[in-house]
């Protein structure tokens, strides 16, 4: 784990409740010697079984470079009951899960001898591990830095191959999205496959990309998968932008066998941001924030109700974040902007409600000496404030709470942020601090200050239905010698858990937390 640092400020506003017991257990596995330092976890599914497949990267050497994947196999008790090598350089990993007793890893890898990028399947069972490889999709292309990189509010779209792969929340089915332009060539595809890497579509798309770039963020299935409805940040090619025009509209683009439709939501005064496709009893309602001016503030919160055939947009609605949001966040309303969401979850209530949550996400770069005199360019990574809202089945906003926080990485993320489960129409985040004591500051706020051990405590916070919020710790860092990941649990929502990885140096452990 790179060193972070957490500063967790809570706004507070009405009633707060502290030493309350929050409806939370939670059990240990077994602390396990492991052999690779540095790793970063790739991916965590469950077997089908009640076990637990961990897959991460490793690397070695004086100079930390990646050597392959070490996976880890846990029975329900969370025993480590195998574990495998997967010696592989080169590839990029993409994403992994877990069908039928098989794990599948998807890679992009470059061809260096055939001059392609090619998204490969490295697929084994799980009791035996004997990985083999399948090449999905391969595209002629000169070799180019970072075709996979993903940033939310710049992306690069420079002569070359770029491609984006979205996977839904099930895994049960994902998108390939390939582009590649050079010169007068301009080829844009959408490729659908199942999990069982069943190709379902396989669209073209350049049309569309004669006059916008398309950044593709978020994306939703059908029931029957025969539908794919992707959200998009199109970037418009004009040569020269005023500074009041905007240079990106969402829209959002239906695939299936038949073609593709597409859906904008911008009117005059009203420019959507970060929006994401959810299904709900047969609905397709797209949720998100809003600016009410064409530049990078958001100004509240969208909701629109499509449907699902034709995408005309039934139901559209605007909700401004209130006085008292702007003052739980800034301390005085509307002083600053409010600017930089992601969204992490959405859920739905007993009634129809949309319960969401998103995360304040940038990144700063600045150049700092070296041991050997040099000068280093470094990457942070901001994992900073936290934004929960309930919108009612009609899209009207019955409340939005601003969580502060203050988190930075310059290396592996999974120990910074925070994952949230919603059950009875309440929402719990999941946040890991080495604060021991809470301070409550004008009866507003209460702050987490960043202590001085190395081990975390674990801390929840709730949003009670009607958006109070209260927080307990409810795993001490002397339980937990081992830091959690709690930005990449494995959520079993069945049964009312989430599973997450606790590693620090050679020493490693499963942690299972449930909701009564």
């Amino acid at each position: 784990m790179r060193r972070s640092c957490i500063v967790l400020l809570a706004a507070l506003v009405g009633y707060i409740s502290f030493g309350q017991e929050m409806p939370v257990d939670y059990s240990f596995g077994d602390k396990y010697n492991d052999r690779y330092k540095y790793s970063n976890l790739s991916t965590i599914s469950d077997d089908g079984t009640g076990g637990y497949i961990l897959v991460r990267s490793y690397f070695t050497g004086m100079i930390l470079k990646p050597k392959g994947y070490f996976i880890e196999h846990y029975n329900k008790e969370l025993q480590l009951i195998n574990e495998y090598n997967y010696k592989l350089k080169g590839p990029e990993f993409v994403e992994g899960y877990v069908r039928n007793g098989q794990l599948y890893l998807l890679f992009l890898d470059y061809d260096y001898i055939n001059e392609t990028y090619d998204y490969m399947v490295h697929r084994s069972p799980i009791t035996d591990f004997n990985f083999t490889q399948e090449k999905l999709i391969s595209v002629k292309s000169k070799p180019v830095r970072n075709p996979l990189e993903r940033n939310y509010y710049n992306r690069n779209f420079n002569s070359g191959f770029t491609t984006t792969a979205l996977f839904d929340d099930d895994k049960s089915a994902f998108i390939i999205s390939t582009h590649f332009k050079k010169g007068k060539i301009n080829q844009h595809r959408i490729h659908v496959f199942n999990a069982s890497l069943q190709k379902l579509v396989e669209h073209d798309f350049s049309a569309e990309v004669e006059d916008k770039n398309y950044a593709f963020e978020n994306i939703a299935f059908s029931k029957d998968l025969k539908n794919a409805y992707i959200i998009g940040k199109a970037y418009f090619k004009k040569k020269r932008f005023t500074a009041l025009e905007r240079k990106f509209q969402y829209e959002l683009i239906k695939v299936n066998s038949a073609g593709a439709k597409t859906q904008t939501f911008d009117k005059e005064g009203k420019y959507s941001e970060g929006l994401k496709p959810v299904f709900r009893d047969g609905k397709l309602i797209c949720v998100g924030f809003y600016a009410d001016r064409k530049d990078n503030r958001y100004n509240g919160l969208g909701y629109f109700e499509v449907d699902p055939g034709n995408l005309n947009i039934r139901t559209q609605k605007y909700n401004p974040f209130s006085d008292q949001f702007m003052f739980d966040k800034f301390g005085k309303d509307n002083a600053e902007r409010v600017k930089n969401l992601v969204f992490k979850d959405v859920s739905f209530t007993s009634d129809g409600s949309v319960l969401f949550n998103a995360e304040e996400y940038f990144v700063t770069n600045s150049v700092q000496a070296n041991s050997s005199g040099g000068r280093l360019r470094v990457e942070r990574f901001h994992h900073n404030d936290i934004v929960s809202a309930k919108i009612d089945a009609s899209g009207n906003m019955i409340w939005a709470r601003n969580i502060n926080k203050a988190e930075v990485t310059q290396g592996d993320g999974s120990y910074a942020s925070y994952s949230s489960y919603t059950k009875n129409g309440k929402t719990y985040f999941f946040i890991s601090t080495s604060s021991e004591n809470p301070q409550l500051l004008n009866n507003e706020r209460l702050i987490f200050k960043q202590g001085l051990s190395r081990n975390r405590n674990v801390f929840v916070i709730q949003l009670d239905e009607s958006g109070k919020i209260s927080y307990e710790k409810i795993i001490d860092d002397q339980e937990a010698r081992l830091p959690l990941m709690v930005s990449k649990p494995l959520v079993n929502s069945k049964e009312d858990e989430m599973l997450f990885y606790a590693k620090r140096g050679t020493k490693k452990q499963l942690v299972n937390v449930a909701l009564k």
